[in-house]
């Protein structure tokens, strides 16, 4: 007997699904409430052989626009898109609310370990009051054992991506980031360092930056960012 015949229906939809059985872990940075909640976000956690902070407030445009909210709709629309695409999405908040806070970095940076997921994405923004400070960069955890030794080659390979992909969507890179090409690696952030999968940390752009600020505030803008994420994660993924 002949099997039967596959379905134009289903062929369809494993082309148009090519993430599926990829788990992707979604970190929008910051929670909206954070400076409501001093004492929580200001005790100490440990950030991989070291403690820091369990968190800050983040930035904001000079109109007052906040960071948390700008990378929670970033979060929302690239996690969308990335389900449409058969990813399953986890995410390390599930609010955007002035009334919450957190979780603390070593929660972010763990998120995804015991679920063994593909890759974690940390989406933030940054507030450099540099003169003409503008553009993106993406942030790879440095080759430091035994914390990020075995996930630095790896999330070098995802930055790249990450970058290639806000490029291709008309996305400059940092100019006021030492290096200039849009990388950086760092060995002093929770986020990367207890993470045991891929991961960077990547922000968006200068909110202090009129013109990139036009953008954030932007439902066009916020899902151009989104596009450019979802680019950099699908290619990684391949």
């Amino acid at each position: 007997m002949r099997p039967a015949a596959t379905s134009a229906h289903e062929s369809r939809g494993v082309e148009t699904r090519p993430l599926a059985g990829r788990l992707v872990v979604i970190d929008p940075g910051h929670q909206l409430g954070n400076h409501n909640f001093p004492a929580q976000i200001d005790r100490p956690v440990p950030a991989g052989g070291f403690t820091k902070p369990c968190n800050t407030t983040g930035t904001a445009t000079n109109g007052g626009y906040p960071e948390a909210t700008f990378v929670w709709q970033v979060s929302r629309l690239v996690g969308a898109r990335l389900r449409e695409l058969g990813a399953s999405v986890q995410f390390t908040r599930h609010s955007n609310r002035q009334d919450r806070w957190g979780p603390c970095v070593d929660v972010r940076g763990r998120a995804g370990n015991e679920l063994g997921a593909d890759l974690k994405l940390s989406i933030h923004a940054d507030g450099s009051y540099a003169t003409g400070a503008r553009g993106f960069h993406v942030i790879a955890p440095a080759d430091r054992a035994p914390w990020t030794s075995d996930i630095f080659g790896p999330s070098r390979r995802l930055a790249a991506h990450v970058k290639s992909g806000l490029l291709g969507r008309g996305f400059v890179v940092a100019n006021y980031v030492a290096g200039g090409d849009g990388l950086d690696t760092r060995s002093d952030l929770g986020t990367l360092n207890l993470s045991d999968v891929p991961t960077v940390m990547v922000e968006l752009g200068n909110m202090r930056s009129t013109a990139e600020a036009r953008v954030m505030t932007s439902p066009k803008g916020r899902a151009r960012y989104a596009r450019g994420l979802v680019a950099g994660v699908r290619a990684h993924l391949g």
